[in-house]
């Protein structure tokens, strides 16, 4: 697969970014999820198709990571799972937290678990290339050696840190324990704000920072609270309210958003559980369910072009196409949008819309399983107008299907998540308070 192709996401999303006190986590419970734990009542029809994605996830993750590094691949191609070289770093903190997952699950034991977070973690804190502790974006699998020119990711450091963490939590190991925190302190959170309070998006060896700052309301706000949770280098409290919060409306529904794909409002929630709270600005978690409620109603506008659109049809984010790699989706609309559906753009949104979501994904399964799913769960997307369907699962968007529906279950990630010191302190500095 051309480097171009899997280079796209953040290439195209950063152009498009470019143009444009108490503790706050309820006590332990003795099942180790979370005390508010379920959305939804779940049908066991329901519940039977997210234990299937759940369990077909985590196989992507134990299967497409390198034994050696733990390092897990941006993608597999399901006709040919050796032709992606690409290791990712971010498909590597959703494997880490799938790690967590599996083990609650007893999709693989305790010391099988245990072995594979201990062999990434060694990796990543004695082997693999860093700067100032953030990592590169793409890096070979066996190796940890760049590649493709990939620029040092301050997102995908953050998603890989999330994971970290809630492995250091879920385990509670010392090896782990010790080894999760020397991997966190050495980030530098203090250069990316040497001279702005808006952090660079990347850093290049051969050009320096990367022209694009994280400056609109988008999956940043994992990274922002990351750094003001540290204590090594901690990012100063300024830095939560230099980025803008765009209010959109559609419909007379308002909601903070940007000019971006749909994953923008699930990524932060994967970890971070932001429901019963809020800071000066906002309470995000119902802003991501206004935002997923109105990515439908514009799916639904959407159907008077491409019919396959429906209420038990939607769902578009950035993911492959008929054509490579595209970010699209809206409202307002972006991208050459062409009927094609993906199905973590609704998974993704899980908690947010629980019976609206599901209906989605049942209907997937059920009317085109035969092409969309796989040992590892859905493809990436499909259009059934032009009868096109991918042929790739790509490790983010699996991970934050599998994430998204374990929180909907049980909220275990959140949980575990959210016992984090650093987690707490980011909360506790970006003025976030309970509602």
């Amino acid at each position: 697969m051309p480097a171009s192709r899997l280079l796209s996401r953040r290439a195209l999303f950063e152009t498009i970014l470019g143009a444009g006190a108490a503790s706050l986590v309820s006590p332990a419970p003795t099942s180790q999820v979370s005390p508010e734990f379920s959305l939804t009542q779940l049908s066991p029809e329901d519940d039977s198709l997210l234990e299937q994605m759940e369990k077909g996830a985590f196989q992507y993750f134990w299967d497409q990571a390198d034994s050696q590094t733990g390092l897990v691949k941006d993608r597999c191609n399901l006709q040919d799972e050796n032709r992606t070289t690409a290791g990712s770093i971010a498909a590597t903190g959703f494997g880490l937290t799938a790690m967590c997952i599996g083990h609650q699950r007893g999709y693989i034991s305790l010391a099988d678990a245990r072995q594979r977070v201990l062999t990434t973690l060694r990796f990543l804190w004695t082997q693999m290339p860093n700067h100032r502790g953030f990592f590169y974006h793409f890096a070979n699998p066996r190796t940890g050696e760049r590649i493709w020119e990939s620029e040092i990711s301050s997102i995908d450091t953050a998603i890989l840190l999330c994971g970290i963490l809630t492995c250091r939590q879920h385990f509670r190991r010392s090896e782990i324990s010790a080894l999760a925190l020397d991997i966190f302190n050495r980030v530098e959170w203090t250069w990316l704000t040497e001279d702005t309070s808006l952090l660079p998006q990347g850093w290049a060896p051969e050009i320096g920072f990367l022209p694009y700052r994280w400056d609109l309301y988008s999956e940043l706000m994992m990274m922002y609270l990351l750094g003001l949770g540290s204590l090594a280098h901690p990012l100063p409290p300024q830095t939560w309210d230099a980025w803008k919060r765009v209010v959109f409306d559609y419909e007379g529904l308002r909601y903070i958003g940007s000019f971006a794909p749909l994953f923008v409002h699930q990524y932060s929630q994967a970890w971070f559980d932001f429901r019963g709270k809020r800071d000066k600005y906002a309470d995000y978690f119902k802003n991501s369910m206004t935002a997923t409620e109105v990515h439908r109603r514009f799916c639904l506008e959407l159907s008077k072009r491409f019919p396959d659109y429906s209420d038990d049809l939607w769902g578009i984010t950035a993911s492959d196409s008929e054509y490579g790699y595209v970010a699209w989706g809206g409202p307002p609309e972006m991208g050459p949008i062409d009927g094609t559906v993906v199905p973590s753009a609704s998974a993704g949104s899980l908690p947010f819309m629980p019976e609206g979501t599901l209906r989605v994904l049942k209907n997937i399964k059920n009317r085109y399983g035969d092409r969309t799913w796989t040992k590892y769960g859905f493809v990436n997307a499909f259009n059934p107008l032009t009868n096109w369907y991918d042929t790739d699962v790509i490790g983010i968007d699996t991970g934050i299907s599998m994430l998204m529906a374990e929180n909907l279950r049980t909220g275990f990630v959140w949980y575990t998540f959210m016992q984090s010191p650093e987690a707490q302190r980011g909360l506790r500095r970006a003025g976030f308070h309970s509602i």
